[in-house]
């Protein structure tokens, strides 16, 4: 504890514990230029939001639903998480999730639409505003989108609030800032918070291999560069935790910001002494106050980083620090994935568990520790649940449980990867039997068929790369979540 905290790289309210510990060979000095003006929040958009949120709270409009995927998502749950405001997130397709959402205070509902892929969400929530017979349906969505798209035509078509914002996965930008807003955050706050400020906008600089390692005082380049001599290193899994002092979402939008733009894998833990954050390959990082206060939660291991700071200064410097890192290592390959047909027939069926892929065990224990035997030394064990995040969240449960079981990293994901590149990875996919499924309006489809279709085709993309892949298909939620946890504990 004491090396980490005599490595502190501070800077306007934030600061970085053990960048310059960190083993590697890259001189964090010469990666940035002094920072020119970075784009600005657009003039009028605070205003403007909370406007409209007076707007909608005079109609009895309070319940936010926010519905979308990637960074800029993840960034507005984060803000509404930590200050305490009610925003509920629609992520995902799965038709029980989708239905439960549909249900809560709907009277109450405005809709934001934060990317492309939340058409089927729209066409729900009209149909249901419809149903319902609410009048001035368009009025109850709000459209973040960029100008001249599909979305913009079709609010100016249904008389949709609509805000332009070219395409961002910034937390400071439109995409983050509209829904946190209206939910009522003080987004103004986290604009105020100097580190915003200080690390807005910087240009990376030709980097040199034979350079030696030196800290910066720049709490943002310090980090990239310690993120990025680690991954050098043979540290490519970053652990990333918060360690209790209420910064809640913060991990799981940084964890997407690493995935989707470097070669590194992002693990999120519950907590900072969760399995994951030992090993050769792994670099930790804990986000929020303890260990500068020379604590850590029930006494657990310190860890390789510390990064304190309030949430806005946080989320400035790991944009930062991410593209200094993605600079110096490269990005990753994304995972391009079409949603599929699935034809596959079940290896055997234990239970409530129907279990799919090249096995030839005869139980659920067996064909996963089988499965994780194959996993080489600097691989990992990624999961992800095409569930109901709400309903089946005990399938969270699925990573610790394969952590305290399986001698490698094992992340955990609702629904589709995010980007990144799977190279090193074997996938274990969960699956579930849907009992209400749900019609998209206008569309073939039900949300129940297209999960489906989605995992199917992740399946397909990673098996096209030559991954491994094991599905397991609970007939019935609730009781395979049990089942495979108990197994994994026995």
């Amino acid at each position: 504890m004491s090396d980490l905290l005599d490595d502190v790289v501070a800077a306007a309210g934030l600061t970085v514990f053990g960048a310059a510990s960190v083993p590697g060979s890259i001189d964090a000095r010469s990666l940035a230029e002094p920072p020119p003006a970075g784009p600005p929040v657009p003039a009028g958009l605070l205003p403007r939001i909370a406007e409209l949120r007076a707007e909608l709270r005079s109609r009895g409009l309070d319940h936010v639903v926010l519905c979308g995927s990637g960074s800029s998502v993840l960034a507005a749950a984060a803000i509404a998480r930590t200050l305490g405001v009610d925003l509920t997130v629609l992520d995902a397709d799965d038709p029980h999730q989708v239905r439960a959402a549909l249900g809560d205070r709907l009277g109450r509902t405005v809709v934001v639409l934060a990317s492309p892929e939340t058409d089927s969400h729209r066409r729900a929530y009209q149909q249901a505003f419809e149903d319902a017979g609410h009048d001035d349906v368009g009025r109850r969505f709000v459209i973040v989108t960029s100008p001249g798209s599909p979305s913009a035509t079709l609010a100016a078509e249904t008389g949709a609030h609509l805000f332009l914002a070219e395409p961002s996965s910034s937390a400071f930008s439109a995409y983050g800032l509209v829904p946190s807003g209206l939910a009522g955050a003080d987004v103004a706050s986290l604009l105020d918070q100097p580190v915003r400020r200080a690390a807005a906008g910087f240009a990376l600089t030709p980097l040199s291999p034979s350079l030696s390692v030196e800290a910066s005082d720049d709490p943002g380049v310090a980090l990239g560069a310690a993120i990025a001599a680690g991954a050098r290193a043979g540290r490519d899994k970053l652990a990333l935790a918060s360690d209790g002092t209420g910064l809640d979402g913060l991990a799981d939008w940084i964890a997407h910001l690493v995935a989707a733009r470097t070669p590194l894998v992002p693990v999120v833990l519950e907590n900072p002494s969760a399995w994951g954050h030992e090993g050769p390959d792994v670099l930790s990082v804990t986000l929020g106050g303890a260990v500068g206060a020379g604590l850590m939660p029930g006494g657990g291991i310190a860890p390789d980083l510390a990064v304190n700071g309030p949430l806005g200064a946080q989320f400035a410097v790991w944009e930062r620090a991410v593209a200094v890192a993605a600079g110096i290592l490269g990005p990753g390959e994304p995972l391009r994935c079409e949603p599929a047909l699935s034809a596959d027939t079940p290896a055997f069926v234990d239970g409530a568990v129907e279990v799919y892929g090249d096995v030839s065990a005869t139980t659920l224990i067996g064909a996963v520790d089988q499965f994780a035997r194959g996993i080489g030394p600097g691989g990992h064990l990624a999961v992800t649940a095409f569930l109901d995040r709400v309903g089946d969240a005990a399938a969270t449960g699925v990573r610790d449980a394969l952590g305290a079981r399986v001698p490698r990293v094992v992340t955990f994901a609702w629904g589709r990867l995010p980007q990144g590149n799977p190279a090193a990875g074997s996938f274990l996919q969960l699956t579930g039997a849907v009992t209400d499924d749900l019609p998209i309006p206008g569309r073939e489809q039900t949300f129940g068929e297209l999960q489906a279709a989605q995992a199917a085709g992740e399946r397909r993309a990673l098996r096209g790369l030559g991954r491994p892949v094991l599905r397991l298909h609970l007939t019935d939620r609730a009781t395979g979540v049990e089942q495979l946890l108990a197994a994994l504990g026995g």
